[in-house]
């Protein structure tokens, strides 16, 4: 069984799926089932991934880690993702670019941050 909001990666292609509505199934890619990827909610020794959150008068400004996280080629975040109860805010990222960006929504009706790294995975932090 699917949920909603769910992020999958296929461990051999490296395509990643978020899933739309929740269902019943398994989700295959290259012929075999991709990998359910956990949440991380706490940094690590070392590790600067969770994004830091800051209420602005133009929306929500969302920035990875409190030392910018590096984005090279070789270690990267891929996007940042602001979640409330009703749509799901994405922003693509690239190597070069700033790991960060401004969400137009309203700082109240947030519920979680998500980000991820070409590395180390899913990170996020629940605003309720």
């Amino acid at each position: 069984m699917t949920k909603t909001n769910a992020i999958y990666k296929c461990d051999i292609c490296g395509n990643i799926v978020e899933v739309l509505q929740e269902a019943a199934g398994t989700l295959v890619c290259c012929g075999k089932p991709m990998t359910l990827k956990d949440e991380r909610t706490k940094d690590g020794v070392g590790e600067k991934h969770l994004p830091v959150v800051e209420k602005r008068e133009d929306g929500v400004f969302v920035k990875v880690g409190e030392v910018e996280h590096p984005m090279i080629q070789e270690h990267h975040i891929q996007w940042i993702e602001v979640l409330t109860d009703t749509e799901v805010i994405r922003l693509n990222l690239k190597a070069g670019d700033k790991p960060e960006g401004i969400f137009n929504v309203d700082y109240n009706n947030v519920v979680a941050v998500r980000e991820y790294c070409n590395l180390h995975g899913l990170w996020s932090i629940n605003l309720k």
